[in-house]
């Protein structure tokens, strides 16, 4: 910086005040001091030591609830009581994938019956983040009413969690006098957005480590901000029905030299419902780098992911039932399992069922994932689909796969 000698005279003292008026200001900090160390994880995760988790430093834990219409995390009954049970502060999040107002609606319907009955300790969070071919002024009204509607149901405070691009490009108005929960990776602190003066959580890794965590975990820091005035028990919410919106949906990111037709055939789905889901306009102009949300089919109970059974837990199950349809036993589907309390599953739940390899998949490639491989080249390579790996490899999320993990082609 270069030194100036200071000026004396009034003109150069009013100059010099001037100059300092009309500088702009770009701060963009906490809302207050940060006294909170986080995680947010979802099935991806798995099953957690939350024990392990509380003794690394870890104070707030935000679960994934739920999706789109009916699709609830495998895992969110066991992560909201383990969490609870070593007084962790505990807060739900939605990830939202409606395309329309009254969609948006139904969802916010949807995340309150989920979590009724539950005592948050942190604010309601909307992870909206895949918006299709909507326009600004749709993907904002469709915040709006979500972020609205589930303050009406559930009495409580909202947050929303956004990247910095959206936070500076997408988000506006009326969805920006809500708190943020910023996402921004690999710098000292997060850059301001022009919407937001301040953060209330920050997100600044999506390969963290923690002790009690398998694989990788996204990392946050938190003010007292994101804690609720009003920590008292959710209502209960009765179950839309009749959901127009996606019931189920995972989202991807297209890559160069895809076709919505190949895209189609690799997720076991049409080109239309791509275009209806996706509120394409045309079907030949898609860009790489764009999320796609892509239709998962969930209906039946049970599910064939290569050397396992995936069962889903209905009304009425129990362990020793459940055991003895498949013929294995109960302490062999707890210790599989890590389930801890043979009394205790839950409805939606899934459980995984070690199956017999039939003739025709014993002899499989497993392929070690190296840095700049996607599910889409390693299924070029190989002449296979991306949703068979995923099938076979059970994996949650098609666009998290990480350098040395092993994956059965």
């Amino acid at each position: 910086m270069i030194k100036r000698r200071l000026i004396t005279s009034g003109m150069g003292i009013l100059l010099f005040t001037l100059i300092n008026v009309v500088q702009p200001v770009y701060a963009f900090g906490p809302e207050s001091n940060i006294t909170y160390q986080g995680i947010d994880v979802s099935g991806w995760q798995e099953n957690i030591d939350y024990a392990a988790v509380k003794e690394a430093g870890i104070e707030i834990v935000y679960m994934k609830a739920s999706q789109g219409t009916n699709f609830i995390d495998p895992y969110f009954e066991r992560n909201y009581t383990e969490a609870k049970a070593n007084n962790l502060k505990v807060g739900f999040y939605h990830y939202v994938t409606a395309r329309t107002t009254e969609e948006a609606v139904i969802e916010a319907n949807f995340f309150a019956s989920v979590i009724g009955g539950k005592t948050p300790d942190v604010r309601l969070a909307m992870d909206f983040e895949s918006f299709g071919n909507l326009n600004r002024e749709e993907i904002n009204a469709i915040a709006l009413t979500f972020l609205r509607t589930v303050e009406n149901l559930t009495k409580k405070e909202m947050v929303v969690y956004s990247n910095t691009n959206d936070a500076t490009n997408i988000f506006y108005g009326e969805v920006s006098r809500y708190p943020l929960w910023v996402a921004q990776y690999e710098v000292e602190q997060p850059t301001p957005n022009g919407n937001w003066d301040t953060w209330i959580g920050w997100q600044y890794t999506d390969e963290g480590r923690v002790n009690g965590i398998k694989n990788y975990v996204d990392k946050d820091r938190f003010t007292r901000e994101i804690l609720l005035t009003d920590t008292t028990i959710l209502p209960p919410v009765e179950k839309p029905t009749n959901p127009t919106s996606p019931s189920n949906t995972i989202s991807i990111i297209i890559q160069r030299g895809d076709t919505l037709s190949q895209i189609a055939k690799d997720y076991q789905t049409t080109v239309g419902e791509l275009i209806r889901l996706n509120n394409i306009v045309n079907p030949n102009l898609i860009y790489a780098g764009e999320r796609l949300m892509i239709p998962q089919n969930q209906s039946t109970s049970e599910q064939q992911y290569g050397s396992e059974m995936i069962y889903i837990v209905k009304k009425g199950d129990t362990l020793s039932k459940i055991a003895s349809q498949y013929h294995t036993s109960v302490v062999a589907i707890a210790q599989y399992n890590g389930i801890r309390n043979a009394n205790r599953i839950y409805i939606g739940q899934r459980i995984r069922i070690p199956v017999v390899f039939q003739e025709k998949d014993m002899f499989h490639t497993v392929y070690e994932v190296r840095k700049g491989d996607t599910l889409w080249s390693i299924s070029r390579r190989y002449g296979v689909s991306i949703a068979s790996i995923i099938k076979r490899n059970r994996i949650t999320n098609p666009n998290l796969i990480y350098v040395g993990e092993k994956i059965r082609i």
